[in-house]
């Protein structure tokens, strides 16, 4: 939980692609609440919230994100996965996993972006 910023230098981000340079969790009782802010492929400014469980079902994102529903699943307790969609279909897989010392996030992504071309990318965000 907190907020996480993304550190440029030691990310491998996919070219052309969005950048989230801001990832909030905040627990909700029972429920996660994820805001994300960033900027798209063209540099325009995003922002999206999504609300749910970390039970691996999907649930929709609000906002203008690259996809427009996203399912989480905790894997450990420094671990989970993440599958994004648009328009019913996957548009990414990943996995997020928080640092012993939990001042660092390591979320490793692939996918097919809008234009049916593959991605790879893998971002490194640091604890506020």
């Amino acid at each position: 939980m907190g907020t996480w910023k993304l550190n440029e230098a030691k990310s491998k981000l996919a070219p052309g692609m969005w950048k989230n340079h801001t990832v909030v969790y905040t627990e909700m009782k029972d429920k996660i609440k994820v805001t994300v802010d960033g900027v798209d492929k063209d540099g325009k400014p995003t922002h999206g919230v999504w609300v749910g469980m970390a039970d691996g079902k999907a649930n929709k994102t609000k906002g203008n994100l690259a996809w427009d529903a996203a399912a989480y699943k905790v894997v450990n307790d420094h671990t989970y996965e993440i599958t994004t969609m648009k328009g019913g279909k996957v548009f990414s897989n990943g996995k997020s996993t928080v640092s012993a010392d939990g001042k660092t996030r390591t979320v490793t992504t692939e996918g097919t972006n809008a234009d049916g071309k593959k991605f790879k990318g893998k971002a490194v965000y640091d604890k506020e």
